[in-house]
């Protein structure tokens, strides 16, 4: 039987489904492993089912030993996957695409909202029993019919989130790879931010974008427009961002998603004009099994000897 290994827990039903074509032993630890317990972890592996925060790499294929056969990895995203060194070793690198958009441009439009409507600076008002009444200048936030979202990246997540944000009357305004055939209008990175009431991040974390959102980014936006990213973290400068934030430079932000994540910028946790959700924008419970399940579909096909259903080139 084929040695699987799961770098964290997965849904059960992911794991039956690997159980069917080998021998799966699945991480007991309740955190990322070091890169060393990694690697002590994957030896004499046919499958590794790895994690956004796991590195799958070179290292690792070389701890596997030469038996290994497919990575994958239980997210959309890759940039923990050194995908052409793995596939340089003949080994299959897949990715869990599609199943994941709804909830994630979900949770996005939601955020968005959250930072507009200041929700979590008026729930922790009420959670600390501050003295409060309604008044019409009380805890004002800021309406979005009529005003513009600036999407960057417009792939599925993306086009989602424009979805959203047109039936709320908003009008879309994208940057991106290339111009689609969509109703929404394809500019520049500089002429999204210059005119952008919210900017949306959903382009994959790669060189040309990490610290794209960085100072010069920031002073470009409105002065009252807000950042909303759940796309990976290190797109965002934070440091740079809380410094825009102290300025005035833009009236507020919302992240699910953090440069040195799990850690977040100090001064950012101390801000109200600031919304914060853990790494929340696949959770949810049919997404994340979907997920898995993806994962193990292609683990699966994989070890038999079939194409796996996503996988990624390099």
């Amino acid at each position: 039987m084929a040695k699987i290994v799961v770098t964290r827990w997965i849904p059960d039903d992911a794991v039956k489904l690997l159980a069917e074509v080998g021998d799966v032993e699945v991480s007991p630890a309740d955190r990322p492993l070091t890169r060393a317990e990694l690697h002590e972890f994957v030896a004499g592996a046919d499958a590794v089912v790895g994690m956004l925060h796991d590195r799958l790499d070179g290292a690792l294929a070389d701890a596997a030993g030469p038996g290994l056969k497919v990575v994958a990895n239980v997210a959309v995203g890759y940039d923990n996957v050194d995908v052409p060194a793995l596939a340089g070793r003949g080994i299959v690198v897949t990715n869990t695409p599609g199943v994941l958009t709804d909830a994630t441009a979900d949770l996005a439009f939601g955020l968005l909202l959250a930072v507009t409507r200041r929700l979590g600076e008026g729930e922790r008002l009420l959670r600390s029993r501050t003295p409060w009444s309604f008044h019409l200048g009380f805890l004002l936030g800021a309406g979005l019919q009529g005003k513009t979202l600036g999407i960057v990246g417009f792939g599925q997540i993306g086009r989602a989130m424009a979805k959203r944000a047109e039936a709320f009357g908003m009008s879309i305004v994208y940057t991106g790879r290339s111009k689609q055939d969509t109703g929404a209008e394809f500019v520049s990175f500089e002429e999204l931010l210059a005119r952008a009431d919210v900017v949306s991040l959903h382009c994959p974390l790669t060189p040309e974008t990490r610290h794209l959102v960085d100072a010069a980014a920031l002073r470009a936006m409105k002065p009252g427009a807000y950042l909303v990213n759940t796309t990976r973290g290190p797109v965002v400068d934070e440091a740079a961002l809380a410094d825009a934030l102290e300025a005035g430079e833009i009236a507020g932000a919302a992240l699910d998603v953090f440069e040195k994540e799990p850690e977040v910028e100090p001064r950012l946790l101390a801000r109200d004009d600031v919304v914060l959700s853990p790494h929340l924008g696949s959770a949810t419970v049919e997404t994340r099994t979907a997920m898995a399940v993806l994962a193990a579909r292609n683990v699966v096909a994989v070890l038999a000897g079939r194409p796996p259903l996503t996988e990624v080139k390099p």
